[in-house]
């Protein structure tokens, strides 16, 4: 069964998935590897890539007595597309927005009875 989009967004949703994600950019890493950089235990990290591999965004597979982990970017595509579809509006731009705000605040709050 091809994972949905809320199953990859909400493995997006953790910092620490996030942050696994990024490591894996580099290469294959082993689980114990994936794990030291994190003040956790193992099994939490294990629950991690669980999430992570029901969502599709990683393979896991033993080489021996290891488990190695995949990036598996694909499973990106669904969620990446739809994405897309809001890139048809403009950024805003919040510092602009801010000014406007102080503006407005500005001409329109009461004077103050100091």
């Amino acid at each position: 069964m091809a994972p949905t989009l809320d199953t990859v967004f909400a493995a997006l949703a953790d910092p620490t998935r996030r942050q696994i994600l990024t490591m894996l950019l580099e290469d294959d890493m082993a689980v114990t590897d994936v794990a030291e950089p994190f003040e956790m235990s193992l099994a939490a990290i294990s629950k991690h890539l669980m999430a992570l591999a029901d969502a599709g965004l990683i393979s896991q597979e033993k080489r021996g007595r290891v488990k190695w982990c995949k990036l598996e970017p694909d499973a990106l595509r669904d969620a990446s597309i739809w994405m897309q579809a809001f890139g048809q509006f403009e950024a805003i731009n919040l510092d602009a927005f801010e000014r406007f705000l102080e503006t407005e605040n500005l001409t329109t709050s009461p004077p103050s009875k100091d």
